[in-house]
């Protein structure tokens, strides 16, 4: 007798439907989570790319007009255009294998932690103050405060180092945290609406900053009328951690220990417990004892300094140099894409920020080798915001169930039921 005979119906007299096996349970669990909404959404962005670099190519739009006589022409086009287009991608963001040299080959990956760092800072300030239910939508403005304040102290003042690159960071830091406090300030004392102050402060950064470069004795270098800083000091610079054969500096091992540090806050901290709590329930929260406005100031004056971090990569790895009012270089806003694909959590947003790194990186050699307008990595980047945004829509785009409705096998045992 087979284990089918030998099933008996339930005491309710519906019926009897095996109990799935743990593999079946596991992939359940994993095709329904959240997780997999981030990955299926770079994929789905990422075809949509793909179409829109074969219409655009001059090759396949020529193949085209013989479709009907030769249709391997086009389709031999529109391959060789988007695996040309995405294999110019990895070169310039990966690894490039017409190097002459493994030293020099691993180059574009250096270039696209540099770029990834102030990314995965800033994502973290973005995606903390997600998880504590607020929008921190002032990442340009902390960015840009931190920038000056860090700027000043790499520029006015004269210390040896590594006192005076510790002295510009943690003065950075500082001025990012207390620009987001106001914020936090503001919104736990007078119920003021995170976004539209942040906004605000984020104007007033432009034009703060602004009037600083050009202000002889502030910011603006001496001698000189245009909106600029002078370099910064040596001794205030981020080393580079490879060498001075690669541009990566010691920021990007700062943006991992932020990734830690912020890890455990959430995960392994009281504080972070109540972050939490009041980002799912402030109602609840404040019942439990927590002091719901509290928690808003701190979250903001933390996730300030986590941005403040990115501002102080930027002016002391990045631009030491010298900089102007486009510091910020969309960072800030580009921090909110990175913490959406990583979920706000501090290791999802690490990923997020290298492949968006690696998405700036590459998208320059995609235009310079294959002609691809460096327009699409723009448009590839909002459209993973816009999958994200839409979770079932990504689900039904893939074929995957949706949250709360039963699974197909127990569909059909329900409609043998219903028959029956």
């Amino acid at each position: 007798m087979t284990a089918a005979q030998t099933q008996t119906p339930a005491p309710n007299g519906t019926a009897d439907v095996p109990p799935p096996s743990r593999w079946r349970i596991a992939v359940q669990q994993v095709v329904r989570g959240n997780a997999i909404i981030s990955v299926l959404a770079v994929i789905a962005a990422v075809i949509v790319g793909s179409i829109m670099i074969a219409a655009t190519d001059k090759d396949v739009q020529a193949a085209a007009g013989y479709f009907f006589q030769r249709p391997s022409d086009t389709f031999g086009a529109i391959w060789d255009a988007v695996a040309g287009a995405y294999a110019a991608l990895f070169r310039g963001s990966i690894y490039n294998v017409n190097a002459d040299s493994f030293a020099v080959g691993i180059r574009p990956l250096t270039e696209t932690l540099k770029f990834a760092t102030p990314l995965i800072a800033a994502g973290l300030g973005v995606g903390l103050a997600f998880r504590a239910g607020l929008f921190n939508i002032g990442g340009q403005g902390q960015m840009l405060m931190s920038a000056a304040a860090a700027g000043y102290v790499a520029t006015a003042l004269d210390m040896p180092f590594p006192l005076h690159m510790v002295a510009a960071l943690v003065a950075g830091v500082l001025a990012g945290a207390l620009w987001a406090g106001i914020a936090g300030l503001l919104k736990a004392r007078t119920g003021a609406h995170e976004v539209i102050v942040t906004i605000m402060l984020n104007h007033i950064a432009v034009y703060l900053l602004a009037w600083m470069l050009a202000t002889q004795g502030v910011l603006q270098a001496p001698g000189s009328q245009n909106p600029k800083t002078a370099p910064m000091d040596e001794t205030a610079v981020l080393p580079q951690i490879l060498g001075p054969m690669y541009k990566l500096h010691l920021g990007f091992l700062f943006a991992l220990v932020a990734v830690a540090i912020t890890w455990w806050l959430l995960e392994r901290s009281s504080l972070g417990f109540r972050f939490r709590a009041v980002g799912e329930n402030p109602a609840a929260a404040r019942v439990a004892g927590i002091s719901v406005g509290r928690m808003y100031f701190l979250v903001m004056v933390i996730a300030g300094a986590l941005v403040g971090l990115a501002g102080v990569s930027q002016v002391l790895g990045t631009e030491p140099k010298g900089f102007s009012g486009g510091i910020d270089a969309g960072i800030g806003f580009d921090a909110i894409t990175v913490a959406l694909l990583g979920r706000s959590r501090p290791l999802g947003i690490l990923g997020a920020g290298i492949l968006f790194g690696a998405f700036k990186t590459g998208g320059f050699t995609m235009q310079a080798s294959q002609g691809v307008p460096i327009e699409i990595v723009l448009v590839v980047q909002s459209l993973i915001v816009l999958f994200i945004a839409a979770p079932p829509m990504v689900r039904a785009m893939f074929g995957l169930p949706q949250p709360g409705r039963a699974n197909r096998r127990t569909r059909r045992a329900m409609k043998k039921e219903v028959a029956a």
